[in-house]
């Protein structure tokens, strides 16, 4: 049973149904049965022929009256004892397979396919496909059942008209869930058949067959049925279709509406990132002006500084002071006194302090052609007097610029 169980626990999964392990709770089948519609066919047990007929059904009429009497009384009788143990389903395909494997002990394998699981995916699965459901009620103790089974039922023809035409689920009364779908289908005799489709949104039976039927009759019949109610599946069918196109056409819109949705907020963005990047851009041009302005400003100051630091220009009659004149980088010259004992760093900020002298610059001699060592350095960590860097009493110097080296 489990082996089996599990085969048809993976096809459920894979139909989208309840598991088959994992069944639903046991709750009234929404199930329309009420339809004044219903179309029903009952056949009448055979009535007695000839004397001898009738002799031998009015000595058992008195047997049989009571034996179904006394067995009614003894079952009801044991409902007040116990409750009936039919009335709780806790094994719903345990009593799906238990009645297959008992039916195929009884009539043999050749018979419809049984749907292997609960009356409620039945159901569901006969929604989804719409097609028809045959349910199958059988009753164990019913003196037409066997006759009804192995004669009607597993006929070939019966065979092929269910097997190719609609799904079929049969169950024993006498089993928990058999018992559950015959309290919902309310059948009066056995052998019985409903005939259950989806009709007007509902899953509706729309034809009930009681009594012992003969195969020729039962196809007939379950064939009128589902010619009288083709056009109700054919209608939702329609309907079906016509809601999954609006789906479908829903999504697609939709889908263009996000794809537009996406497309303007990845515009907005690019907007943003240019305005972030604009924004960026002129706040760096704003810092650079301002560090700009800034080392300007330090710049003027410093010049300031060092002009207000120069020791006085000495007189032109002084033995020790040199004349020099300093050619600038813009053609210009500019002339000033110094004294022999002062620093050639003196110099150096004499020309910067100047206003037309460059940031950077060195002070270069040409007899000999040689760059004076004005400022600090490795070799000259204090930079030589004018004596010492060999100047005459008259110099002409040259400023060369480096403040793009």
């Amino acid at each position: 049973h489990t082996v089996e169980a599990a085969v048809q626990d993976r096809l459920n999964e894979q139909e989208g149904v309840p598991s088959v392990f994992n069944p639903p709770p046991s709750r009234p089948l929404q199930v329309n049965t009420a339809d004044h519609r219903i179309y029903s066919y009952v056949v009448s047990r055979p009535q007695p022929r000839g004397l001898l007929g009738w002799g031998y059904y009015l000595i058992m009429l008195p047997f049989r009256f009571t034996y179904y009497t006394i067995l009614d009384i003894f079952r009801f009788a044991l409902r007040f004892i116990r409750p009936d143990p039919r009335s709780r389903v806790t094994d719903p395909v345990g009593d799906i397979v238990s009645f297959m494997h008992s039916f195929e002990e009884k009539y043999g394998r050749a018979h419809p396919v049984f749907y292997l699981g609960t009356y409620s995916q039945a159901l569901n699965d006969a929604k989804r496909e719409l097609r028809f459901l045959l349910v199958y009620l059988h009753g164990d103790d019913h003196q037409d059942s066997d006759e009804f089974c192995r004669n009607t039922l597993c006929a070939p023809e019966v065979i092929s008209l269910i097997n190719t035409r609609m799904l079929f689920w049969a169950c024993s009364t006498n089993k928990p869930e058999g018992y559950r779908v015959s309290q919902a289908l309310r059948e009066n005799t056995y052998p019985f058949l409903a005939m259950i489709m989806l009709k007007d949104r509902r899953m509706t039976v729309v034809g009930r067959l009681e009594g012992l039927i003969q195969p020729d009759d039962l196809i007939n019949q379950l064939t009128f049925i589902m010619d009288a109610n083709q056009t109700y599946l054919v209608s939702e069918r329609l309907e079906r279709e016509e809601r999954n196109q609006t789906q479908v056409l829903r999504q697609q819109q939709d889908e263009a509406y996000l794809a537009s949705l996406r497309a303007d907020q990845e515009k907005e963005r690019k907007k943003r990132e240019e305005r972030e990047r604009k924004r960026r851009k002129e706040e760096e041009v704003q810092q650079q002006k301002l560090a700009e302005e800034r080392r300007r400003r330090n710049l003027q100051e410093e010049k300031e500084r060092k002009l207000e630091c120069l020791p006085p220009e000495p007189s032109p009659d002084d033995p020790e002071s040199v004349k020099i004149i300093f050619k600038l980088p813009n053609d210009s010259r500019v002339e000033r006194r110094f004294h022999f004992s002062q620093s050639l760093t003196v110099i150096h900020d004499f020309l910067f302090s100047l206003k037309e002298s460059p940031e950077k610059f060195q002070i270069e001699a040409n007899f000999p052609r040689r760059v004076l060592p004005c400022l600090p350095s490795e070799e000259w960590p204090n930079p030589p007097t004018l004596q010492e860097a060999g100047l005459s009493h008259t110099e002409v110097l040259f400023v060369q610029d480096l403040t793009d080296e």
